[in-house]
């Protein structure tokens, strides 16, 4: 017997920045988790990470990741997702900073 299919976003790097960026469900491509599409049937996350894919001109790797409802939204399910969403680990400033706390 399979799993139940958990909420998810579609989720990749900028070609053109590398940023974690999030598919919303209008099609455009946003660098804020609250403002991603969250996707709640498999048949509709395969579809919308297949549009994902059609786009190499502007995102690489793109992939769906595990979210879960949280205090002040949506938040990632996966230590991977967290970390990704706070930028390169190298040094503090920037996203860094945003997520010190979390």
């Amino acid at each position: 017997m399979s799993r139940p299919f958990s909420p998810k976003v579609v989720t990749a790097s900028d070609l053109l920045e590398g940023d974690v960026i999030y598919l919303a469900a209008d099609d455009t491509w946003v660098r804020d988790l609250a403002q991603a599409e969250v996707l709640t049937d498999e048949a509709d996350a395969d579809l919308r990470l297949l549009l994902a894919q059609s786009q190499p001109h502007r995102v690489v790797g793109a992939y769906l990741g595990d979210v879960r409802p949280g205090p002040d939204g949506i938040e990632p399910a996966h230590f991977r997702e967290a970390f990704r969403r706070r930028g390169p680990s190298n040094y503090a400033h920037g996203k860094q900073e945003a997520y010190a706390d979390v």
